[in-house]
């Protein structure tokens, strides 16, 4: 297992399609050209808008998405591992994919994963999330291959249930990819500790590529992408700014923490015995 630089690109998405992508691919190219093997674009990188009718006349299904097609051909063009974190995708009868896509160095899609945990949630101050209301949940967990080593992928929301990481890292995942787009409130909150503490657990380098800042559809998303290793250290991170940032990934770093903290090896079922009722007695 040799060792590969990985890179976050942070965005700020609004609601046109070709701007963002535009964005993106400045910010991919500029990765690419720091040494970036493997560059990672954050939740929602083609878009971001919460009205469901304006999203759906936006978008289209992935056969035909043209933002798609041109991100396959940037990752030919750099002979990178393009990452797309996730894009909308247009499903069946008006449903929603939040979708992650893995391209290979010859454009080719390599991994899928359709975010599994939607995000439903009222926040004080007025804000409210319905992811479930418009996209239509995964049921999948995806490990997929790169030249140094196995990344699993997971979606934002998903960083809040270790369950999913630890099936991922069991699997021979030694990279856990977390495209975001954390709101600021829960993002200063827990943002670094939850990314820490999914590295930690499973023996894995973290890469978080995260939206940032206000948005046109009036959401406010936290940034401070971090690339993470199976320590706990962060490695890189940034602010609040579109840009990126990249760090080294040693994947003989991973197997020699899951060897000093064989949490992963070690784990055991166990079962949770039926406790008596509120007003029942037992001899």
């Amino acid at each position: 297992m040799t060792s590969f630089k990985a890179a976050c690109v942070q965005m700020r998405s609004g609601r046109s399609v070709a701007a963002n992508v535009d964005d993106a691919e400045a910010l991919i190219r500029a990765a690419a050209a720091a040494g970036a093997g493997y560059v990672l674009t954050p939740e929602m990188t083609t878009i971001l808008d919460r009205d469901k009718e304006a999203l759906l006349a936006a978008i289209g299904p992935e056969e035909i998405d043209t933002s798609l097609q041109r991100f396959r051909e940037i990752a030919r063009e750099l002979g990178i591992h393009l990452h797309i974190g996730s894009m909308a995708i247009k499903l069946a009868d008006d449903h929603i994919a939040n979708r992650s896509f893995l391209i290979a160095p010859n454009g080719a899609v390599i991994g899928r994963y359709d975010k599994i945990h939607m995000f439903d949630v009222d926040l004080s101050g007025g804000e409210s999330y319905r992811e479930s209301a418009t996209y239509r949940a995964g049921d999948t967990a995806i490990v997929a291959d790169l030249p140094w080593t196995k990344i699993g992928l997971t979606i934002c929301y998903d960083v809040r249930f270790p369950a999913l990481h630890r099936t991922l890292a069991k699997a021979g995942a030694a990279v856990l990819a977390v495209p975001a787009a954390f709101t600021k409130k829960t993002g200063e909150a827990h943002w670094h500790v939850l990314l820490r503490s999914r590295a930690i657990e499973t023996g894995s380098y973290v890469v978080a590529a995260a939206q940032a800042g206000h948005h046109e559809d009036g959401r406010d998303t936290y940034g401070h992408s971090m690339i993470v290793d199976p320590w706990g250290k962060i490695l890189a991170e940034a602010d609040d700014q579109p840009g990126f940032i990249i760090a080294e990934i040693d994947p003989a770093f991973s197997a020699s923490a899951r060897q000093a903290i064989p949490a992963l090896a070690n784990a055991r079922d166990f079962a949770l015995p039926e406790m008596p009722q509120v007003g029942s007695f037992v001899n």
